[in-house]
Parts: C-alpha cells; sequence; structure tokens
C-alpha cells in the first residue's frame, strides 16, 4: 500500500487488532443471522511523511451511509463543547449577519444550531441520510453529499463559499485526504479561516488509546504531519490549540496560503518541538503501540472473567463506535456482557457489530439493576457516571477501561 498523501510506499507497521466489522455497521433483527462483513484492522506509519493511517480494505460509502448510526447531539458534553466553540469563534472573527459559517460533517446540527441562534447565516454538508435528516428538522440547510474538491468548486460557484468553514472531527475520516483539503482552499473566502478538530496522535500513543482505532478512521494524526499535508493543499496553519475531548485533541486555525493574512503563533512551533522531542518524527516510537494494546485486552477480559463466575450480574453502558474495537479485539461476547444500554433511539433494539451484544433502551437497565456497570466509552466517563448516579440505589458498581489506565472501579 501507498502512503494517502505523499504516495510512499508503506513498510511499517502500527498496530494490527485482527479482523472486525465496521465499527457502526450495528445489526438489526433481520441482519443479524445474516452473514457479516469483517475486513483485517491494521494500521501502518508513512517514514517520509509520518502520516499512521488504516490499510485500505473497504470504501467510505460503505462506512458512512443512510443508517449510520452516530449522532453528535446525545451527548451533553458534545453540545456544550460546541456551544462555547461558536461563541468563542463569534468574538474571535467578527461574525455576524454579514458573514458565512460552512459545516462539513454536521452530522445532525449539533453546532449549526448554535450558530443560526447567533444570527449568523450558515449551512452545512453531509454525506449520511439519517443524520443529514436529523439536521434538517432542527431548520439547517444541508448539502447531503461527501466534500471535495469537486464539490467545493460547484458550492464556490453558485457563491457559497465561507468566512469560516468548521471541520470537527472528519479529517481522519476521508480517504483521499488531499483532495478534501484542496476543497478548503476552493470553498474559503480569501480572508476565511477553517478549523479543524481531530484526535492527536501524540495523546493517542502515550494514553495507549488504540481503541480509537476502526475502519472509518482512515488517518491518525500528528501536527507535524497535518502540517505538511496542509500547505500541500494550499492552506497554512496559524494557530494550534489542545483540547480534552475524544482522549486529547487538536485544534488547528487554518488560511488560504495564497491570501491569508493571520499572523502564525508562536503556540504552532511550540507543539511542533514537543512532538519532535516525543519522537514523532522517529519510527522506534510507534514500535511498542501493540503490545501495550494486548496487555489492555488480557487485563479486561481477566476482569470480566472474575465478575462472571463471581456470580455478578454485568452490563455494558454507551455502544459507542471506540467500545466495539475493544470488545471485539478483546473476543467479548454476550456471555460475558449480556447487554448494551444506549441513549440513542437509532441504536436500541439493534446488535453490536462483530460482538452481537444487545443493545437496550435505559428501562431495560432500571428493570435488571446490574451489580456492575462497564461504562465503555471512557472519554465521556464523567457525563455518563453522573447520570447513572440512580443506579447506586441498589448499590451498584460502575467500572471503566481506559486503556492508558487500565480496567478501573469508581
Amino acid at each position: 500500500m501507498n502512503c494517502r498523501h505523499c504516495g510512499n510506499l508503506l513498510h511499517h507497521p502500527f498496530i494490527d487488532l485482527g479482523n472486525a466489522p465496521p465499527s457502526n455497521a450495528y445489526l438489526t433483527e433481520r441482519t443479524l443471522h445474516a452473514p457479516e462483513t469483517w475486513y483485517p484492522l491494521r494500521i501502518l506509519v508513512c517514514e517520509n511523511c509520518w502520516l499512521v493511517q488504516t490499510e485500505d480494505f473497504v470504501s467510505h460509502d460503505e462506512l458512512f451511509n443512510d443508517n449510520y448510526g452516530y449522532f453528535s447531539s446525545l451527548s451533553s458534553t458534545w453540545l456544550s463543547h460546541a456551544e462555547r466553540y461558536v461563541t468563542d469563534m463569534k468574538a474571535r472573527f467578527n461574525l455576524d449577519q454579514s458573514k458565512r459559517v460552512v459545516e462539513v460533517a454536521a452530522n445532525d446540527g449539533y453546532l449549526l444550531q448554535y450558530v443560526l441562534r447567533a444570527g449568523v447565516e450558515a449551512y452545512g454538508i453531509e454525506p449520511t441520510g439519517s443524520t443529514a435528516r436529523a439536521a434538517r428538522n432542527k431548520g439547517i440547510d444541508i448539502v447531503e453529499a461527501f466534500f471535495g474538491e469537486h464539490l467545493a468548486r460547484q458550492l464556490a460557484a453558485a457563491g457559497r463559499q465561507g468566512d469560516l468553514i468548521v471541520a470537527n472531527n472528519v479529517l481522519a475520516h476521508v480517504p483521499n485526504i488531499n483532495d478534501f483539503l484542496r476543497g478548503f482552499t476552493r470553498l474559503l473566502k480569501r480572508n476565511g479561516v477553517a478549523t479543524f478538530e481531530f484526535p492527536h496522535l501524540l495523546e493517542m500513543i502515550l494514553g495507549n488509546q488504540f481503541d480509537t482505532v476502526y475502519h472509518e478512521h482512515f488517518s491518525y494524526l500528528s501536527l507535524i504531519t497535518v502540517k505538511r499535508i496542509f500547505e500541500a493543499n494550499g492552506l497554512i496553519i496559524f494557530d494550534v490549540e489542545k483540547l480534552s475531548t475524544h482522549g486529547g485533541s487538536l485544534r488547528v486555525f487554518a488560511q488560504r496560503r495564497d491570501y491569508g493574512a493571520a499572523a502564525i503563533s508562536p503556540t504552532v512551533a511550540k507543539l511542533l518541538s514537543e512532538e519532535e522531542a516525543a519522537g514523532v518524527s522517529n519510527i522506534s516510537f510507534y514500535q511498542t503501540f501493540q503490545r501495550k494494546a494486548e496487555k489492555i485486552k488480557d487485563e479486561l477480559l481477566a476482569y470480566l472473567s472474575n465478575a462472571k463466575c463471581r456470580g455478578l450480574k454485568l452490563a455494558g453502558y454507551g455502544a459507542a463506535a471506540k467500545g466495539n474495537t475493544l470488545l471485539n479485539f478483546a473476543g467479548i461476547r454476550p456471555d460475558l456482557l449480556p447487554y448494551v444500554v444506549d441513549k440513542s433511539p437509532a441504536k436500541c433494539g439493534k446488535f453490536m457489530p462483530g460482538s452481537k451484544i444487545p443493545i437496550v433502551d435505559e428501562k431495560f437497565l432500571r428493570t435488571q439493576r446490574p451489580d456492575l456497570i462497564f461504562i465503555i466509552p471512557w472519554n465521556i466517563k464523567d457525563e455518563i457516571q453522573e447520570h447513572l448516579k440512580y443506579t447506586r440505589e441498589w448499590g451498584a458498581k460502575i467500572m471503566t477501561c481506559n486503556p492508558g489506565i487500565g480496567v478501573k472501579l469508581h
């Protein structure tokens, strides 16, 4: 396989999680007993540009289809994050009625709803029919298509360029990262700004966050690599912020290389130096990830097996994509974790891909009154734990499996 950005032949493995179905391919009663498509889940490192990338086995239109099950608005933590972002960007870039905000991968309108409330013109671009419909139900104008240079040219020709283009947690999800970024160069106004948020590769490795690996993530990104790819496609990074979201993310601010006038913040050079010092540009930095992932897998299996042997009633909470990576890598099935609770109506009544663990609503949890509740999306553990306070009335214990810490009882 050749690197998605620079074309260099890839030789170096990062992690191999065996075979798994796509993490958002939730099963229905009808598909539960049909053959399930599994793909190798292997990640490679480019020693030329240091782009960490999923080996090609499945196309993006198979992963992001009309039945896509992730709805951003179901997390109160993420909604608060989006609302703060809109407030901050409106102040920083003087957004008013004369400006236009465009969000690429607008999902269910979780962010653009706040832009519209602020009195700023906005529209979203979203390829998945399920979330696009939810966004339209909020009164948001949605272009239902995959984003790239061709679509950007069409929108620009129609006078729909953006003063601010938002791309939260989508840069890692695109197979043709060069075409995707050229689209921003085309769709930005001359002095426009684009912001991108994505999980930070450095935090992923230092925190052993192997559960963020799944087929929908085509790339795993450091600032060193992102800077190089942006510049090759007509964009310049002028600022960067560290975020706590998704186990540690970056928010980068970019402008067009030909017209952008913003001064480059010292934080860009500072973070690049941090990555260099950590070893991001050295292949040895990537070579211990596999062993650490296997250690956490073994620890989780031992913990759940021991709880079952002690006669405890177990339940999972949060049918997240990262949970599917963890459950399938560990080989956890309904005999060990009989069900997973989730707030999403789109997921309840379905089954986790691969493991085929049933997904149920919260009423079932209250009826079953489990002894031990496994919060699967550890990155929003505080939000879920606060929500589950009512389970204390029957003495339930809460556990998590943070890949950087291990199994922990709360």
